[in-house]
């Protein structure tokens, strides 16, 4: 039986990092019930077990093949195929889209939730980075709305909330350093995926992980920040702040800073997203300063951190270049993942696929326009990596 006044969840990449957690902070709540669930396919375990506790009135599987091994209640309505999470992003019924798909695949299903005029607690940036003409257009014109749930995008969204955006000089992302903080250049040739995946602060995915170790995924942070909140990259700044305490501030013009602290958990923004503007009862630990006893902070070693200067190439150039950015990073990522390349080949892939993206003709201004963009960038990657593998025989 669902409340009445219960707000209704659709949780996209629900066995995810981000879609895990999001049913951890709906299983803490009673004015909140996961009403869709919709996943991929790859972890049916964990969807069945998913299913039999939250019992949603809908279920969506990507998977055709994977559909028949789901263990659905009698009432559950079942959705099957490529466009599962658009159609359960745009169920009438449902108040809030939890985007918690990884990477390029989320962005039809975040506009299809925000057509259908429905709020997004959005963990996807790059739907945002890749489709921010489109997604701008949407919102402007009065349909559906975004809270970010990222922790840095969150952060700032907060502080932005007693303040006018005219008032607002510079937005400063924070950064742990990820698992290679304390690496040199030198020390990098030779880091494996699984060394990529130590992070000393936060538990995350895998692609997001190697992100943060990468910085790429503060790239694409500089990005999302520049779209969400209409200020300029110059305005955007990044400080390495290992202990992940303090997720972003906000400069303001009379020269205040603020700044949004709690511990390193996703649960906090994912439970503030969703239930935005209330605020809910704690669910993670306490902030204790005392016992941490310093908070630090540094300019990010840009010949270590390449990502950072790639990112604001990508978002000055506009039209192909962030969506290049992004594929890239992706085709590279997984490259890594195999053990094809380098990490710090990554950068290498990336930079190359950005120079030759430079040269496409391709109008940014339709999702038809985005994905033609989005595959020509992964060719030309795959070609880098190619290249990359050849020049190392």
């Amino acid at each position: 039986m669902i409340e009445k006044n219960a707000k209704r969840i659709a949780v996209l990449g629900s066995t995810g990092s981000i879609g895990r957690q999001t049913l951890d902070c709906i299983w803490h709540m009673d004015d909140a019930v996961c009403f869709a669930l919709c996943a991929g396919g790859s972890n049916i375990d964990l969807l069945n077990r998913q299913i039999a506790e939250f019992k949603p009135r809908y279920v969506g599987i990507c998977s055709a093949e994977k559909a028949g091994e789901l263990i659905l209640p009698e009432d559950c309505i079942l959705i099957v195929g490529t466009d599962a999470a658009s159609m359960i992003a745009r169920l009438p019924e449902v108040d809030t889209v939890v985007n918690g798909i990884s990477g390029f695949d989320g962005l039809v299903p975040l506009l299809s939730a925000i057509e259908a005029d429905k709020t997004v607690a959005s963990a996807n940036k790059e739907s945002i980075v890749c489709g921010h003409s489109i997604v701008d257009k949407c919102l402007k014109a009065g349909r559906g709305c975004i809270i970010p749930v990222d922790s840095e995008q969150s952060a700032i969204f907060q502080c932005l909330m007693c303040a006018d955006h005219a008032e607002v000089k510079k937005l400063i992302l924070t950064a742990s350093g990820g698992a290679f903080k304390e690496y040199t250049y030198e020390q990098l040739q030779n880091v494996t995926y699984k060394d990529a995946l130590k992070h000393p602060t936060w538990s995350m995915g895998t692609k997001i992980t190697i992100d943060s170790a990468s910085m790429f995924n503060k790239g694409l942070e500089i990005m999302e920040a520049a779209y969400l909140f209409d200020v300029s990259g110059d305005n955007i700044d990044v400080l390495v702040h290992p202990q992940s305490i303090v997720h972003s501030m906000v400069e303001f013009n009379d020269g205040c800073v603020m700044a949004q602290l709690a511990v390193p958990d996703m649960r906090l923004a994912i439970q503030y997203g969703i239930m935005y503007p209330k605020r809910q009862q704690r669910i993670v630990s306490t902030l204790e300063l005392a016992k941490i006893g310093a908070l630090t902070f540094e300019k990010p070693d840009k010949n270590k951190y390449r990502a950072i200067d790639l990112a604001y190439l990508a978002l000055k150039a506009d039209g192909v270049m962030p969506i290049a950015y992004n594929a890239a990073n992706e085709v590279a990522v997984d490259e890594f993942i195999k053990g094809r390349i380098k990490f710090l080949e990554i950068a290498d892939i990336v930079e190359e696929t950005l120079e030759e993206s430079a040269r496409l003709s391709v109008e940014t201004d339709t999702i038809e326009g985005i994905i033609c963009a989005d595959m020509e960038a992964r060719r030309l990657a795959a070609d880098s990596v190619s290249r990359i593998c050849a020049n190392r025989r």
